[in-house]
């Protein structure tokens, strides 16, 4: 009935009959809701939205499953990142820094699905 979607500046709710919308996606979780609760949690690493009256279509560069991501992943992914930061050279300061935002987000995912919540 309703999806939320992580956008570049700031989550939104997309209903049928929606206003047509392109935006850019943050790394982040998208809920899925049926009947009023979230039927599925899917964790995006960016990508983009495209919003129609009838369809919200995902491009993400890469999705799973919350479920599927165990605290134990997402630590390790967060530890290799701050690591990749502090090593990386100017040249690819960028692209580690990218990296350590995907991993703080997902470990922001699990530890709120951890907690009760829907992430």
């Amino acid at each position: 009935n309703m999806v939320v979607v992580p956008g570049a500046e700031g989550d939104f709710g997309v209903l049928p009959g929606h206003t047509p919308v392109l935006s850019n996606l943050r790394s982040g979780v998208v809920d899925v809701y049926n009947d009023g609760t979230v039927s599925k949690s899917l964790f995006v690493e960016g990508g983009f939205a495209e919003v129609t009256g009838k369809h919200c279509i995902l491009l993400a560069t890469d999705a799973k499953d919350v479920a599927e991501i165990t605290p134990e992943d997402a630590n390790s992914r967060l530890t290799m990142a701050q690591e990749a930061v502090i090593a990386t050279d100017d040249n690819g300061k960028g692209a580690a820094a990218r990296e350590l935002t995907i991993a703080e987000a997902m470990k922001y995912a699990v530890n709120n699905r951890s907690a009760g919540g829907s992430a």
